[in-house]
């Protein structure tokens, strides 16, 4: 039974929203566009806020409900609920239906954050807005983010296990940000409000 939780939210996490959505709106496929990921930030700079909006509120979704769900079926073990937030965001990233090229974890991981550790989330999400606010780099906001949550849950609450899913987590994420840290370190990465074009990249 607990492998089968865990199983099912890789397939739920492999639901490709940002794709879908983007092929609602432009009968394309999202993957040969902008930074060819399927995640809200380039559904934003391909079609603005409206498309980009429920994607990343059903990105982060489809990782709180199914951690809420095993956090309740399986009160005396969070290794299996850690299992469940880290499958749902690798197949987030890792999609089985569109060929294993989805998007880059950040809103899904902290869909299952949120629900996981509700005060460390904040400041996470905190730091986010801060880093983005100054400097108007979605990918340094979110790496930066997904790095404080294992820091900040292994100081504050001291919770050791949920660092540990943090960091994995993490690791991930900057897996898939890895074209965007070296766009950083070169001074090419796209700033927030600057569009991409919807033609093929």
């Amino acid at each position: 039974m607990k492998i089968l939780w865990i199983g099912l939210a890789y397939f739920l996490g492999s639901f490709p929203s940002g794709y879908l959505i983007f092929w609602l709106g432009e009968k394309k496929d999202i993957r040969g566009y902008g930074s060819r990921s399927t995640g809200a930030t380039n559904v934003l700079r391909l079609k603005g806020w409206r498309w980009a909006l429920p994607v990343a509120i059903l990105d982060v979704l489809k990782a709180a409900l199914p951690v809420w769900l095993a956090l309740r079926s399986f009160p005396a073990d969070r290794w299996v609920v850690f299992g469940v937030a880290f499958m749902v965001v690798l197949g987030h990233c890792f999609p089985i239906f569109i060929k294993f090229k989805g998007g880059k974890g950040v809103a899904t991981a902290m869909g299952a954050f949120a629900v996981l550790a509700t005060g460390p989330f904040l400041f996470s999400l905190a730091i986010f807005g801060a880093v983005v606010a100054a400097t108007r780099y979605v990918s340094l906001g979110s790496l930066l983010a997904a790095l404080s949550f294992p820091l900040i849950v292994f100081f504050w609450p001291g919770d050791e296990g949920l660092a540990i899913l943090g960091l994995a987590l993490f690791a991930l994420i900057a897996l898939r940000h890895a074209s965007n840290i070296k766009r950083l370190a070169k001074g090419g990465e796209r700033k927030l409000g600057q569009k991409a074009s919807a033609e093929k990249a």
